[in-house]
């Protein structure tokens, strides 16, 4: 498929590269990444990324640019790390004369039937390795430079926990291990991604205060406008702070509720324990131990949190050796 995939680029003068709505770290460096190898490999191209909705702790490797209705007509459009329709940073996104998505999702579905073509790896820990794989198999062509390289290693750091979550294997960390070559500063982006505003840190002093557990163990914070706004903090800092509660003995699974206004988006992480196929049961869905959902009530809360904690009270009584 690699090879389909880049004749389809070599074959098109214009490549408009698209990701979802909301991004994370393997979104943004996913789709910088390859614009960056993209522009670099092919200088006489066209190559835009779409989505301006760039967080501020990933300013340092986002790229958005402005692109009219007519340079889809002709272009290649690439998605990157999406999943589901609803998800995909701007609906132009079908407008181009020929479309490729690239994923690694559980629940990826297809976003068209004619003119497309889809690679998906459930098993990458993260998007951005599928593309520095690919961009390493093709290196007679695809070149890639220093801004590609600290995009995509951004990515596959933060998608894998600092290459601590299940799904880190010997092809991830040879695609890691490759990207570094090319002079990757690991210290500047830990600078980038970790430093925090105080308000952050005083948000997180009160997850450690008021967080609540379910019978079983599952622990979860929920985010009110009135408690973001008495903290300074955005809707993204404060469901950013969910794995502050990872490391809780005895619970297996963490969810943060953010009150967005028309919505409460939820964030659910875990270890062990697969907790995907809940989100899809909430207008989400995800990794197998990280998903998203959607939900817009108090009582979808408490059907969301009753039914991770079953999952979760049958989980640790058939494997009580896990914690």
């Amino acid at each position: 498929m690699f090879k389909k995939i880049l004749e389809k680029i070599i074959e098109f003068d214009t490549i408009i590269v698209h990701r979802h709505k909301r991004p994370d770290g393997d979104c943004m460096g996913t789709q910088a990444g390859l614009v960056h190898t993209l522009r670099n490999s092919f200088p006489n191209k066209k190559i835009y990324a779409v989505g301006d909705d760039i967080p501020e702790y990933l300013s340092f490797i986002g790229l958005s640019d402005e692109v009219s209705d007519d340079l889809y007509k002709e272009a290649l459009v690439i998605v990157v790390d999406t999943s589901v329709k609803d998800r995909i940073y701007d609906d132009r996104y079908m407008n181009g004369k020929f479309l490729i998505k690239i994923d690694h999702h559980d629940d990826s579905h297809p976003f068209r039937e004619n003119d497309y073509l889809e690679y998906i790896d459930e098993k990458s820990a993260a998007c951005a390795s599928i593309i520095a794989r690919f961009i390493e198999e093709n290196s007679d062509v695809l070149k890639i430079n220093l801004d590609a390289a600290t995009a995509l290693y951004t990515a596959i750091s933060t998608d894998t926990g600092r290459f601590l979550y299940r799904g880190v294997d010997s092809k991830l960390m040879h695609a890691a291990a490759n990207l570094l070559s090319y002079g990757v500063d690991i210290e500047y982006i830990y600078s980038k991604l970790n430093l925090k505003d105080l308000s952050s840190y005083r948000l997180e002093a009160y997850v450690y205060k008021n967080f609540k557990m379910t019978k079983s163990g599952v622990v979860y914070i929920f985010f009110t406008k009135k408690i973001m706004k008495k903290f300074g903090v955005s809707c993204e800092e404060a469901a950013s702070l969910v794995n502050t509660m990872s490391s809780i003995k005895g619970s297996l699974i963490w969810v943060t509720f953010v009150d967005y206004g028309d919505n409460i988006r939820v964030r659910l992480r875990s270890r062990f324990v697969s907790i995907n196929e809940v989100a899809t049961h909430y207008r989400g869905g995800g990794h197998l131990q990280a998903s998203g959902a959607t939900i817009y009530n108090k009582k979808e809360m408490k059907a969301i949190l009753d039914e991770l904690d079953e999952l979760h009270a049958s989980f640790k009584e058939a494997n009580k050796d896990k914690e």
